[in-house]
């Protein structure tokens, strides 16, 4: 566990972060700023995505509400086996070293909406969502599924940009079998309490994100961290302010496994601060059936592939299973 003088000596300042405007039609301009982004610390912010205010502000209000609901009714929809629903306090835990029992926070899983016979629908990360009742939360499906749709679309922007910055051409990622049918999870998270790292309690531990990359939005309250450097001790730790009408991004572990190293999978984590903070993840990641490996632009007879090749769903089903508790103990309670 951390020591506490080192822990609080090493929250040096907020950091500082390149902004990519995507409505600049200099593509391959935007992609040299991303990649120096990419470069120095895989966390940057997006502005002129076109998702409007109104539908952000909407889903935030939602998601809000549902949080509010008693925990009775947000069993109803506890989280099942493929990651759809209500996830509750101490779920997960993803730094074990350093936490005592999980991340102090609560979430929602929702995901691409597969149909009965659907081709996919016996793989890992494709599954009927599960829905608060209407009757409970009126309208709060709709809100989610359009938000949805429109982070989906960003992501796919931003990603052709990626394929740019890493001298690949920009419809590179559009094929099936990567986002052209993709797994993507959206997440809705509540924060409560008052984070300790000496005490081991985090509102969500250190950790580096699991898919290709990840949009988030938060709201104003202070709390995200970035560690540039995972290797120096003791670890340097940066906040990340929300800016309004720009969205955070973050390179995930599958993006860093297909750059070779190149584009690093930054440590990050979430302190609470005592208030409620509110912030929506959307995680996007190939197809299930997608292998990953390194791409031919990042390798050569001098840098051989640091990473074996896996497949997409074999990869996120180890991560999900290591920093989830068994599904079984909720039963017994």
């Amino acid at each position: 566990m951390e020591n506490k003088t080192q822990e609080e000596a090493s929250t040096i300042k907020v950091s500082s972060l390149t902004c990519i405007d995507l409505a600049n039609t200099n593509l391959h301009q935007s992609a040299d700023s991303l990649k120096q982004a990419c470069l120095d610390c895989g966390f940057f912010y997006v502005t002129n995505h076109g998702i409007s205010e109104e539908l952000r502000d909407k889903a935030f209000e939602q998601s809000k509400k549902f949080f509010a609901l008693p925990l009775e009714e947000k069993m109803k929809v506890l989280r099942n086996e493929k990651h759809r629903g209500y996830s509750p306090v101490l779920d997960q835990i993803l730094d074990p070293e350093n936490q005592v029992d999980g991340d102090y926070k609560e979430s929602f899983f929702i995901g691409i909406e597969s149909v009965k016979d659907d081709p996919h629908g016996d793989t890992p990360f494709y599954s009927p969502n599960l829905w608060p009742d209407h009757d409970v939360l009126p309208g709060w499906r709709v809100t989610m599924e359009k938000y949805y749709q429109e982070a989906l679309r960003v992501c796919k922007a931003i990603a052709r940009l990626l394929a740019l910055a890493l001298d690949l051409d920009g419809d590179y990622v559009d094929k099936p079998e990567m986002l052209g049918n993709p797994s993507a999870v959206m997440r809705l998270v509540h924060y409560e309490g008052m984070s300790d790292p000496s005490k081991g309690i985090f509102g969500c531990g250190a950790h580096s994100d699991f898919g290709m990359m990840t949009l988030l939005a938060t709201d104003s309250v202070m709390g995200l961290q970035i560690c540039k450097d995972k290797d120096v001790k003791p670890r340097k730790w940066e906040y990340v302010p929300s800016i309004k009408g720009a969205y955070i991004v973050n390179l995930g572990d599958l993006l860093e496994r297909w750059s070779n190293g190149i584009f690093k999978s930054t440590l990050h984590r979430v302190l609470g601060n005592g208030q409620d903070r509110y912030s929506i993840a959307f995680f996007i990641q190939p197809s299930h059936d997608c292998l990953v490996e390194c791409l031919p632009t990042c390798q050569s007879e001098n840098n051989l592939p640091k990473y074996p090749a896996i497949k997409c769903s074999t990869y996120l089903t180890q991560r999900y299973e290591q920093s989830h508790v068994d599904l079984s103990i909720y039963k017994q309670t």
